[in-house]
């Protein structure tokens, strides 16, 4: 199993949270199935930015971004080098530690 540390986020995840999951799983599955209710509007078909993180530590170990992703991510608020959009994202054998930033483009938030 892979660690997923989620730093604090106030409205998702005030407490921060640590959880483990199977590689081979996405960052927003993993989220999702630990409590963790990540915008997802386009429901992981990679179609928009809402679920984007940035991914503090482990960067390296997740495969690389596509250009459908990288072109997403161009309009995704708190762009970093380290950013992903977690339905991309997917686990390898090495922890993550990962950033929910703080806005989405979002304007009306989804209730999945």
């Amino acid at each position: 199993m892979t660690t997923i540390k989620i730093l604090p986020h106030a409205a998702l995840c005030p407490e921060g949270k640590t959880i483990a999951v199977a590689p081979g799983t996405s960052v927003c599955e993993a989220l999702l199935e630990n409590g963790v209710a990540i915008e997802h509007a386009c429901d992981m078909s990679c179609a928009c930015t809402t679920c984007h993180v940035i991914v503090r530590e482990g960067f390296n170990s997740l495969g690389e971004a596509d250009e459908t992703e990288d072109d997403l991510l161009d309009r995704a608020w708190g762009l970093t080098p380290q950013s992903r959009l977690s339905c991309q994202a997917i686990v390898a054998a090495t922890d993550l530690v990962i950033e929910i930033p703080k806005y989405t483009i979002n304007h009306a938030r989804e209730n999945h």
